[in-house]
């Protein structure tokens, strides 16, 4: 009785291993499972999706039965159920659609060939294997973004010959700049932690019309990891974790993500922690750079102390936090809600550029450092499918709050002045996409709220006796944004596409100044103005080897309370004063592409440009009733402010090689020029101060089974001391010194090498040896000098 019984149990469990078949499907080339793949017969009676491990049961499917396999983007497969081996399925990436979604200019999918704009990308998988350290480093990695550095926490964007606040941050599409984004440079993109990045998209050149104010440049968008479904009853776990170390600032990171997937609801939780220490500079390049020496407070005294390794950049380390938590509830296909919460702080970090500034040979500063940067954000977005006045409506609703502060002592001075800023950020907008026929409307409304609240403190150091001094920026100003736009992608013929549109904005600033310590000659900035921006392009594919873009687009950037109320020392014996007589700036661009495409196995992408900026919002010198100087921090200071003084023209040239010589070894190349001028107060012309050298990167690639190898190199071009900008050649602490003794930019190059290995399908190894000769360079404009040779190591494991 008891064999009958165990034989039937056996029995049983032999027939439920049959019936109920569980396969996966995996990518070909990575062995990695594919989420999402619908698997259906050939009458689509039967049917079933992936799950996030890339399993899917197909039990219900006969054993002569075919069965389809699809993929946006991987090729189409159809199998036999009966020749399915070893329960597993691999699918072949789709390389013509792998990058052929792009979000950014219209904030809906539309094919990258279709778009009239230069668009670049940047993966998470690219992120894996390059290790970069913040994502200031992620954007230098395209190889079309240069980056500007004044401390080791820091990372300002320079695109198209603009940086700062004439480009604009965007996560998730919520607008990241705020009411005090400077004209110099601006380290807030290090609050983004790549580890959350699923994917960056970089508009080369001006988006206005999707985005507003501050698009002149370009737009970086942001788009971080949602949360994964199961596809099935039940939950499904996984996960991911990093740990990685750099040599040349002793980079601690640890990185952990969860995802809890259900049916109709889905949650992902991430933590990055990163320590630094102080940045290590190469050996073989100027003298200029060295840290020779650096003050110390001993005993309440300030002392030069000599630095026993000149090549330690002292003091540059810091840490950083980065934590993310999303929800995604997904009840129909029509309906899906998406929360993301955002927390990034750091420790306080010195302005390295701040202490090296002297003064006849005397450090001028004892202290200058950041205190935390702090950034808190929520945001919810509603996205519904209907039929209608829209196919598709997105619904965002943001909330942000932004803290800094700035913390500075001069060299034997007994005062230590701190201003701190609190900037909150609230943000609506509902943005609409309908088909009709071959057309595509693009329209949306958007409203932005920004309060700034700023304060200023003096304490002397030995007494401890605190008091108010002047703040940065008037406390309790605001600025507003009011918008609504429309664009309009038309498919004239198969091989011809149109994109046009317009945005309305209107902008409110609202400050009132304290005179307590400076005594203006206005009391009040209250503007209201308006900007009304277009674009028009069209993407042709002429042949199967030539396509071509042409796009024409205008942007502006409306004046901030940076601009209209900021009260700070610009440079050694200068102030910034406000200015409430402020109008926006505004560029008109043109732009001119070509792709080749021979068989897929060489492909070239080359692009011109040229921006016209008037009206510039420039810093130039003023005066306060009168007066020319005026004591600030205890010294007198030449008044100056922002004001509507110059026209600016940039223009230059990009181009991009990919070759594939086999499937397993790839060669890519990029190469970018771009020159630009404005014009001085006097009618003379002078080099533009964020015109980036002759810039660009190329990779030999290899992969093959579970190694990927890449060589590559990163070179940049030379400025002579005529090439920078008047407001560089005065920064001469920034720069080495020419055969005259006068500062410039010299050219520099980097070799290096990385590796990456897939121990297991969870188990993964990466390895990144940079600047490999050891080369002692400062990239332009540049406050610290970059990392010397440079080893970095990971591990990441997946369950």
């Amino acid at each position: 009785m008891i064999v009958r019984l165990s034989l039937s149990i056996i029995a049983c469990l032999f027939f439920v291993s049959l019936t109920a078949q569980t396969i996966t499907v995996k990518d070909k080339a990575s062995n990695l499972p594919v989420a999402g793949v619908a698997v259906f017969n050939d009458s689509k009676s039967k049917s079933g999706v992936t799950d996030f491990d890339g399993k899917v049961d197909i039990s219900a499917f006969g054993a002569s039965e075919k069965i389809t396999f699809k993929h946006i983007s991987h090729l189409e497969f159809t199998i036999l159920k009966s020749q399915i081996e070893g329960n597993t399925v691999y699918l072949e990436e789709d390389a013509s659609k792998l990058d052929e979604v792009v979000l950014s200019v219209s904030k809906f999918g539309q094919k990258k060939r279709e778009v009239p704009q230069q668009v670049l990308s940047v993966t998470s998988e690219d992120v894996l294997f390059g290790n970069p350290q913040t994502a200031a480093d992620l954007l230098e990695s395209s190889g079309q973004v240069y980056v500007q550095k004044s401390q080791l926490g820091g990372g300002s964007p320079l695109i198209r010959g603009f940086s700062t606040n004439r480009l604009l941050i965007a996560v998730d599409g919520v607008r990241f700049n705020t009411a005090i984004f400077r004209g110099g440079n601006v380290q807030n993109v290090i609050s983004i932690d790549p580890f959350a990045i699923e994917r960056t998209e970089v508009i080369l050149g001006p988006g206005s019309v999707p985005y507003g104010s501050d698009a002149v440049g370009g737009v970086m968008n942001f788009y971080t990891k949602k949360p994964k479904f199961s596809f099935e009853e039940g939950m499904a776990i996984s996960g991911n974790g990093t740990a990685r170390y750099a040599t040349a600032n002793n980079e601690k990171t640890g990185h952990f993500d969860i995802n809890l997937g259900m049916k109709e609801w889905a949650f992902l939780t991430s933590v990055t922690y990163s320590d630094f220490d102080d940045l290590r500079m190469g050996s073989n390049g100027p003298d200029d750079y060295l840290r020779n020496g650096y003050v110390e407070t001993i005993g309440g005294v300030d002392t030069v102390l000599q630095n026993e390794d000149p090549l330690v950049q002292t003091p540059t380390g810091y840490s950083q936090i980065n934590a993310m938590q999303k929800v995604r509830y997904m009840p129909s296909n029509n309906w899906d809600f998406n929360l993301g919460l955002f927390y990034t702080t750091t420790s306080d970090y010195p302005r390295y550029d701040r202490l090296i500034r002297k003064s006849d040979g005397q450090f001028r500063s004892a202290e200058w450092y950041y205190g935390p940067q702090e950034w808190l954000s929520g945001n919810l977005q509603i996205t519904n499918k209907a039929k209608g006045l829209y196919d598709e409506s997105k619904l965002t609703l943001s909330y942000q709050n932004f803290k800094e502060s700035r913390n500075d002592r001069d060299f034997e001075g007994e005062l230590l002045f701190e201003t701190d800023e609190s900037v909150h950020a609230y943000t609506a907008g509902w943005d609409f996409s309908k088909k009709m026929g071959n057309n595509t409307l693009f329209y949306g409304l958007e409203y932005v709220f920004n309060k700034v609240n700023s304060v200023g403190q003096q304490t002397n150091i030995n007494t401890s006796e605190t008091a108010q001094t002047a703040s940065r920026y008037p406390d309790g100003s605001t600025w507003q944004s009011l918008a609504g736009y429309a664009s309009l992608q038309s498919k004239l013929s198969e091989s011809l596409s149109f994109q046009g549109g317009l945005r309305y904005n209107h902008i409110l600033v609202d400050a009132t100044f304290d005179d307590s310590f400076f005594n203006f000659p206005f009391s009040e900035a209250n503007i209201s103005t308006g900007a009304l921006t277009g674009s028009a392009g069209l993407a042709w594919q002429a042949s199967e080897i030539l396509g071509w873009k042409l796009n024409f687009g205008t942007a502006f950037r409306a004046p901030n309370i940076d601009d209209v109320g900021k009260i700070f020392d610009s440079e050694p014996g200068s102030v910034v004063v406000p200015n409430p007589d402020l109008k926006p700036e505004y560029a008109y661009n043109g732009e001119l592409g070509a792709n080749l495409n021979f068989s897929d196995i060489v492909k070239v992408e080359m692009a011109t440009f040229y921006t016209i900026l008037e009206d510039a919002l420039v810093r130039r010198d003023f005066n306060l009733n009168g007066q020319t100087q005026v004591e600030y921090q205890g010294e007198l200071s030449n008044v100056q402010a922002i004001q509507n003084a110059a026209k600016a023209e940039v223009y230059g040239f990009e181009v991009g090689l990919e070759v594939n010589f086999t499937e397993t070894l790839q060669l890519t190349s990029q190469y970018n020029i771009t020159d630009g001028f404005a014009e001085e107060d006097d009618g003379t012309k002078a080099p533009s101060r964020h015109v980036a050298p002759q810039f660009g990167n190329s990779h030999l690639k290899y992969a093959w089974n579970k190694f990927k190898l890449d060589a590559f190199v990163e070179y940049n071009g030379q400025f002579d001391f005529e090439d920078l900008a008047p407001s560089q050649q005065s920064n001469d602490f920034l720069y080495a010194k020419d055969a005259n003794g006068d500062p410039f930019s010299p050219n520099w190059y980097t070799l290096n090498f990385g590796a990456q290995y897939k121990v297991t399908e969870a188990l993964q190894l990466n390895a990144v040896l940079e600047n490999i000769t050891d080369q002692r360079y400062r990239p332009y404009s540049s406050g610290i000098s970059a990392p010397g040779r440079n080893l970095i190591v990971a591990a990441s494991y997946a369950f």
